[in-house]
């Protein structure tokens, strides 16, 4: 019998108390007496495929086909763009917590979300439909595969991964990959970090460009979210700050983070519903092309705009599994079957507020292995950065220079 599709949205209020009630009834994703496997220091390699071939092609094209592009596989070209900051990289990885699938930097938990990342990548025109010449759309569809298997996805370097081909024919089928690129993301830092070395085989440029969102390093500027036409990604191609830091002044900045140095929201990030939890799951479980995650967004509502409340994070800790054994089909049927049964909350941002049984809960949860804060190390931030100006800023500076030479030629002219 066909599965029914049955999409639940619910208040604020009545999530609250059911998240707070789950809580104490099931415990965290942890419990006291945990003893972590993470080592102290992952070494992780961002090493990737070269994309200068990619950038060339697109260079090359008109604007017809650029649109053709967006149009079928959303905003994806921008990323090829954003550098990869490997310092920042590592330092990031040394915050992953595996044990509730989210960043933890000193008293702050960050984590992407399907929302996040689906506004960055622009994913509802996935679903656009755009007649156009046979040979046209089969150029963009090869180049959308090469960006899959050799950005999205590196798993391979070089080529790409069958699996990856097999992912992208199920974009035709109204499929969108957000769930799938943030899982790959979250299985691949935490293998790096069980393992304590390793290779990430996620999206690189993708979380590098929502971590700058959150972190001070976007410029800002005239935000135009509401247009139809407006591309996050591009903002922060164009925006972002370049900074000079080392790996270690990385770590010591991260691990001291407190709440006011966090940009919540990302100012890109338009309110809407949320996805909280998938069927019997108290969370949202991730199906992607090698394996399975779950993450919770309720641990990260004030990237939202919405105050933050005790989540309910039990079974975390077991969501992840790969795509092999004797039961892994039937835990894969039971996800899916879930995603058929989703539940959104919906609530009025209030800004990135905490209630106060959060603040008792985060101050005694029992978490994996992460840099703690140093308190006396401690720094202001101003001392481990060194700014340097935006595209942005350059172009603006640019335009007052040459405006101000141009003001000063009239000036002689009118004497």
């Amino acid at each position: 019998m066909e599965n029914r599709l049955l999409d639940r949205v619910e208040g604020n209020a009545n999530v609250h108390r059911w998240s707070e009630q789950t809580q104490l009834e099931k415990g965290d994703s942890i419990a006291a007496g945990y003893m972590s496997e993470l080592s102290g220091y992952t070494r992780i390699s961002v090493t990737q495929n070269n994309l200068q071939e990619l950038k060339g092609i697109w260079d090359q094209w008109g604007n017809e086909t650029k649109q053709l592009f967006y149009g079928n596989y959303g905003d994806l070209p921008y990323l090829l763009d954003v550098q990869i900051d490997e310092h920042l990289f590592r330092a990031l990885a040394q915050f992953w917590n595996p044990a509730y699938s989210c960043f933890t930097f000193g008293e702050v938990d960050l984590v992407p979300t399907v929302e996040e990342y689906t506004a960055l990548l622009r994913c509802p025109r996935f679903q656009g439909l755009i007649l156009t010449h046979p040979d046209e759309t089969k150029r963009v569809d090869i180049f959308a595969l090469s960006l899959y298997g050799l950005m999205v996805f590196p798993r391979a370097l070089g080529y790409v991964d069958e699996a990856t081909t097999d992912l992208f024919h199920r974009l035709s089928k109204r499929f969108t990959s957000v769930p799938v690129i943030l899982a790959e993301t979250f299985r691949s830092l935490g293998t790096c970090r069980k393992a304590g070395a390793g290779r990430f085989v996620g999206c690189a440029q993708l979380l590098l460009a929502w971590f700058y969102s959150h972190f001070w390093l976007i410029d800002k500027v005239i935000c135009r979210v509401f247009f139809e036409d407006y591309s996050p990604l591009k903002d922060i191609v164009a925006s972002t700050r370049r900074v000079n830091v080392l790996e270690e002044n990385w770590i010591a900045l991260l691990q001291n983070l407190q709440s006011k140095d966090v940009e919540w929201r990302a100012p890109w990030m338009i309110p809407g519903e949320i996805l909280y939890r998938c069927g019997s799951f108290d969370w949202v479980p991730l199906l992607e092309i090698w394996g399975a995650i779950g993450y919770d967004p309720l641990l990260v509502l004030r990237q939202f705009g919405l105050r933050q409340f005790v989540p309910a994070t039990h079974g975390l800790t077991q969501s992840e599994f790969a795509y092999r054994g004797a039961d892994y089909k039937k835990r894969v049927g039971k996800i899916s079957s879930a995603w058929n049964k989703t539940c959104r909350l919906k609530g009025v941002a209030i800004g990135p507020a905490t209630t106060p049984e959060y603040v008792e809960w985060r101050g005694r949860r029992i978490t994996d292995n992460i840099p703690e804060p140093n308190v006396e190390g401690a720094r202001p931030m101003e001392e481990y950065l060194q700014v340097m100006p935006s595209e942005l800023e350059i172009m603006k500076h640019e335009f007052e220079r040459k405006n101000l030479e141009l003001e000063k030629k009239i000036a002689k002219l009118e004497e």
